[in-house]
Formats: structure tokens, sequence, C-alpha cells
């Protein structure tokens, strides 16, 4: 569909489509060449994705290290009942070695059953379907029913592993998961392009901070919570400008807002934003006129 916004936003796409675009996890994938190491590393990056970037890339360059050159041959060949001192020592913010620990022998029970993640994902997938919530929904209900008993020596009412594994139903946007999936179902100078049997079409929108900002200030989504709700429902706006490749804008969208040019609920306004005239920075009522307007929603 040709219209103002979708020309804006395809000028963005194509300044942002570099692999040197900016400190990104996704850039922690790419060195790796094997599809089966780039699926792997993915997986634990984007499970990572949480938190401060500059602690985020340190927790997966440290969890690589201990990887070594293959991930995927490290994880066909992880032994639960290991010691992994230096796996078990890594914390990252609320989440402890053990939890790592956890998530490699999850993912080598995929590969010994399906051969790969994206064979295991495929198992509840439905070319029916929308878009892949439901397949997400399935993957995770699936993971998590995977052993855990043999890294936990005392399995917790809900163990940390479990935050890796989100479910669609459970409201939240499935930030992580929905990150790896544009990793490795889109193609680019950015996406990785790994796997071949999931469409581009049926993706959904990676739901942070900043994407939130810029749906909101470009009338992108009804919704004034973050979650899944509003993850679907910004993807399907960006779907109606490009029916094929709809979360290809994610990218840009999530670097405009980490230039901070998006002005939405700022007194900059639209100032510095390039998509000036095109968005709505004041949409939430304004303080100046004396009404009292609310924060611009916090991701959870």
């Amino acid at each position: 569909m040709n219209s103002p916004l979708a020309d804006a936003l395809d000028a963005l796409y194509h300044d942002y489509n570099r692999d040197d675009s900016a400190s990104d996890p996704v850039h922690r994938v790419r060195p790796f060449r094997d599809p089966a190491d780039r699926e792997i590393a993915g997986f634990c990056a984007a499970a990572l994705a949480f938190g401060r970037v500059a602690s985020v890339l340190n927790s997966i360059d440290t969890l690589l290290a201990i990887m070594g050159p293959s991930p995927a041959a490290f994880v066909r060949g992880f032994d639960p009942d290991g010691a992994h001192p230096e796996l078990r020592a890594m914390v990252h913010r609320w989440t402890r070695g053990v939890d790592i620990a956890a998530l490699l022998w999850i993912l080598r029970q995929m590969l010994e059953r399906s051969g790969s993640i994206e064979a295991f994902f495929l198992e509840g997938y439905d070319d029916a379907h929308v878009d892949i919530g439901p397949a997400l929904e399935s993957f995770t209900t699936r993971a998590l029913d995977l052993d855990i008993r043999r890294v936990y020596r005392r399995v917790p009412r809900r163990a940390g592993v479990c935050y890796f594994f989100p479910r669609p139903s459970g409201g939240g946007a499935c930030k992580r998961l929905n990150l790896f999936l544009r990793w490795m179902v889109r193609s680019d100078e950015v996406d990785l392009g790994v796997w071949t049997r999931v469409p581009r079409a049926k993706l959904i929108v990676p739901l942070d901070t900043h994407v939130i900002r810029l749906g909101r200030c470009l009338k992108l989504t009804r919704y004034a919570s973050p979650g899944w709700r509003m993850a679907a429902d910004i993807t399907a706006s960006l779907r109606a400008l490009d029916p094929d490749d709809p979360v290809r804008f994610d990218f840009s969208l999530c670097h405009v807002g980490m230039m901070n040019a998006c002005g939405f609920g700022r007194t900059q306004g639209d100032a510095q934003c390039p998509l000036k005239g095109l968005c709505h920075p004041r949409l939430r009522g304004r303080r100046r006129a004396g009404a009292a307007s609310a924060a611009p929603a916090r991701p959870r």
C-alpha cells in the first residue's frame, strides 16, 4: 500500500538496514556461519536480551565464549548432570546460571527430538493461522513439558528457565521470542534468514519500549497497555503497509526510539523525529491546557 507513512518507514528501513547500524545482540550471532550454530546462538542471545544494552551484550559474550566455536555442537553434547562451573557462575539480572543450564538442556532435547529448533517449532505451526501466535503458544508449552529435573536439584514452583518461554496466552508480548523469530525468518543486512518454512508475513513485532512509544505516536495501535494484544495490533497496522513482510519496519522503529528522536509524551514533540508530520506526539492530552494526563505506558 502506497501512503506517506509507508514511504517514510520504507526510507527508514533502507537507512538502518546495515549490519553496523547499531549495537544489537544479533550482531553477536552473525559471525557464526553454520545455520545450526546461528539458530542456537540466536536463541540464547535473544533469551538474554533484557536489561541494559551493555549488560546484555556482556552476558551474551560470556555465554558464547563458554559454548565455543560451535554452539550447536556444544548443546548437542551438553551434559545436564555436569558441574559446568563457568556456566553456573553466570548471573544476568535475576537469571542465574542454573536457569541458563536448564535452557541449554531444553535446547538439547529439542534437537534430539526434532533435529532443530525450527522443526520443533513447526510441530505446532499451521499456515491457516493469521500469525505465529498459536504456534508460539504450542512451542513454549511443549518446551516447558521437557525435562528440567536433571538440572535443578529441586525444581522450584516456577523455575527460572520458564522466563525464557513465555506464552502469548499469558498476556505478555513475548518480545524475546518474537525477536528470535525475526532473526531466523527474515533475511537482510540485519536479520539472518536461517529458517525457510515460516513465512515472514506471520511474524509478530518484538514489542519493546521504543516500539510501544512509536506505535502509539503513529497511531499503529488502539491499546495503551503493552502486551500481546498491542504487539499483534501494531503488527496488523504494519501488515496493512506491507502484507508480505510487516515486521521489517521493527528495527527502524526501535532505533528511532533509541536515538531519543520520538517525542511522544515529551515537551520536544516531533521536532527531532524523522517521521515528523506523520506522528501525534501529544496524543495523551496536554498538561499546559490544564488537563490531567496519564504518563505513557511502560513496558512490563
